[in-house]
């Protein structure tokens, strides 16, 4: 097991945590651009018997993963990771938890969470409810920190987590959100929750990084609601025209599905590349048959007694949630067993050079 530590201007936790961690412990420090007035702290890493990899310039927490990643499968194959922040927020017991769990365990991620008792920074706190709320309406699933630093992961997942794109604090969400797409296997353990000096030394940027960590939150969400518009204006309009219920549904109902699957494939679930329109159409096709099927049934039913507009509008609410689940875990799923080439640490020293 190795212990990746990604460091951007770090001080003194970085070593101090360093020093708690046995001697044998091979671990891996990625200065992520620095600068010359924080050398001494890798500096002191580096005789501690940590491995430093240096970024020429900052490219965010998700850029270091990532050239950690791939520096350990080509230099230490095999072997598994755990995942650690410099400022402080782990301690050596914390990290020997989520690396016992995933020894026992076939899981492809483990997760340190924090509970969020006692004194927590106000925007730690309420960052974390939001992030979790978000996230849980988008996939499904309850997570208890979305946002943790602390993770253990096996060897064989190291070359997909360079696939995964987001170079700053959004690169861990997209890991999860893409986990959860693929339906990995992630396992949960309770951690000490830490935070020295109200958490002064995050280079977390409230603004930017919670824009980028929501982005892909809240795209999962809007086109689904956005086709919901669209597919209720346009069975509106039809109706006024005088065209029958069913032709109604059905006109409205390819017009928006066809957006929505513009809009998910090149946009929501594109993962740096559209996946190939043979693969995904025939999916589609085959979810928003059958969810019109069900659309029509219900309206059927339900226009009668509550009008079109409460019958399409509970009608949505109701098969909303199974649209979002087999898109997600069906549709524009990416299978992880396959095996991509992962760029090499001189790629990526490079690339972020």
């Amino acid at each position: 097991m190795i212990i990746l530590i990604p460091g951007y201007q770090p001080d003194h936790r970085l070593t101090d945590l360093l020093a708690t961690l046995p001697r044998s412990q091979k671990v891996v420090v990625v200065d992520d651009g620095s600068g010359p007035q924080y050398a001494l702290w890798f500096a002191k890493a580096a005789r501690m018997g940590a491995t430093v990899l240096t970024h020429e310039q900052n490219r965010g927490k998700g850029q270091a993963l990532r050239t950690g990643f791939t520096w350990i499968s080509e230099h230490h194959p095999g072997a598994d990771v755990v995942c650690a922040d410099s400022d402080g927020q782990h301690t050596n017991s914390d990290i020997n938890l989520v690396a016992q769990a995933l020894s026992n365990s076939d899981a492809e991620m483990v997760l340190g969470v924090r509970s969020f008792t006692g004194k927590v920074p106000l925007r730690s706190r309420f960052g974390n409810v939001v992030t979790r709320s978000i996230f849980h309406m988008a996939t499904g699933r309850s997570l208890a920190d979305t946002q943790t630093g602390l993770r253990a992961y096996p060897a064989r997942m190291l070359n997909w987590l360079c696939t995964i794109d987001g170079d700053r604090f959004d690169y861990e969400l997209k890991v999860l959100l893409e986990a959860i797409r693929e339906q990995m296997t992630i396992e949960q353990v309770g951690i000490e929750t830490i935070y020295l000096d109200e958490n002064a030394s995050s280079h977390f940027r409230p603004i930017a990084d919670s824009w980028l960590i929501y982005r892909p939150l809240l795209g999962f969400c809007a086109s689904s609601l956005l086709a919901f518009t669209v597919d209720f204006v346009l069975l509106t309009v039809f109706l006024a025209l005088g065209m029958g219920l069913i032709g109604s549904i059905v006109t409205a109902r390819v017009l928006s599905a066809a957006m929505n699957y513009i809009i998910n494939r090149t946009v929501v679930f594109e993962h740096g590349n559209p996946a190939p329109v043979r693969e995904t159409l025939p999916r589609y096709a085959g979810l928003a048959a059958v969810l019109l099927l069900g659309n029509i049934a219900v309206m059927w039913v339900l226009t009668p007694v509550l009008g079109s507009f409460w019958a399409k509008l509970l009608t949505e609410i109701t098969l909303l949630v199974i649209s979002y689940t087999v898109q997600r875990l069906v549709v524009f799923v990416h299978g992880h067993h396959r095996d991509p080439a992962a760029p090499t640490t001189r790629d990526l020293l490079q690339r972020v050079a």
